[in-house]
């Protein structure tokens, strides 16, 4: 949700939030679907799991829908929906991912106890990148779960999403200063573990998605018939350039770009369901005629 890229975008959406707020259902719409899809990846980035991304995601719609009023155009409408999803998502209670509260250094060990030269029982190439895939973003997205929440949206927000400092600092409701502290952390531990973990950042690490699926279906993290990550078929194929692009990176900037990478998750048909069921319930605010 870059503010900056699309100005007649941005505007559309400005206008459309004040049709909402005077009562148009239909740009009340208009502006839930424009950022549902975005409040719903940060959930999904900030917990990892599909379904606790899509609980919180409800929840941060209801709040922007119901505190629409409060918005009075002191920052742009979508860094206003960050500070709201951000401090739903800070005030959560622990979600399944974080209560395993793994530190990098356990995560370093399960990683190096979890490889595997067992070839894949596979029945084609697709499958098998599928499956790749689907353990790549597992992890990557995993590693995230070392931070700690304020340095794990700091991350997010300012690595991944590439929000400027002001609108990172507003979302989070920090001065620019503690922001830009709080993300060189986080960016210098995500660096410092992959560099030295991640064969995908470093060929020269053990670690291999190749090497960990096995593993991983083993420990019932990856099922294949039920994949959650790898939705996109093409997205697998594609990847191997893409990580012939990422390498040629300068070091300290491969991490963001793997993190980028990953194929925007689409929002479950449920969760798009319950979001008509909600819009379609919201009392008429029509102004009178």
């Amino acid at each position: 949700m870059d503010e900056n890229t699309d100005s007649a975008v941005s505007h559309s959406l400005e206008d459309e939030v004040v049709l909402a707020r005077s009562g148009d259902p239909a740009a009340l719409e208009s502006v839930v679907r424009t950022v549902q899809q975005d409040i719903y990846n940060l959930a999904l980035r900030f917990l990892w799991h599909p379904q606790d991304a899509e609980d919180a995601s409800q929840e941060v719609l209801i709040r922007v829908i119901t505190s629409l009023d409060s918005f009075r155009g002191e920052s742009g409408f979508r860094t206003w929906v960050y500070r709201v999803a951000c401090n739903a998502l800070l005030t959560l209670r622990k979600k399944r991912m974080e209560q395993q509260s793994l530190s990098f250094e356990q995560f370093a060990e399960d990683l190096a106890q979890g490889l595997s030269d067992s070839p894949l029982s596979v029945e084609d190439d697709v499958e098998q990148q599928l499956l790749l895939e689907e353990v790549k973003i597992g992890c990557t997205l995993a590693m995230l779960q070392c931070l700690d929440r304020k340095h794990r949206l700091a991350y997010i927000l300012g690595e991944i999403i590439e929000l400027d400092h002001i609108q990172s600092a507003d979302a989070l409701q920090i001065t620019p200063a503690t922001f830009r502290k709080q993300l060189s952390r986080a960016r210098a531990n995500i660096h410092s573990f992959m560099t030295s973990q991640c064969g995908l950042i470093n060929p020269d690490n053990a670690c291999r998605c190749s090497r960990r699926v096995s593993t991983a279906i083993t420990l019932g993290r990856v099922d294949p018939s039920n994949l959650i990550f790898a939705t996109s078929q093409q997205q697998a194929k594609r990847f191997p350039q893409i990580l012939i692009e990422i390498r040629q990176l300068e070091e300290y900037r491969r991490a963001a770009a793997l993190y980028q990478s990953h194929p925007e998750v689409r929002a479950p048909d449920a969760f798009c369901l319950w979001l008509q069921k909600l819009l379609d319930e919201m009392p008429d605010r029509s102004p009178m005629k």
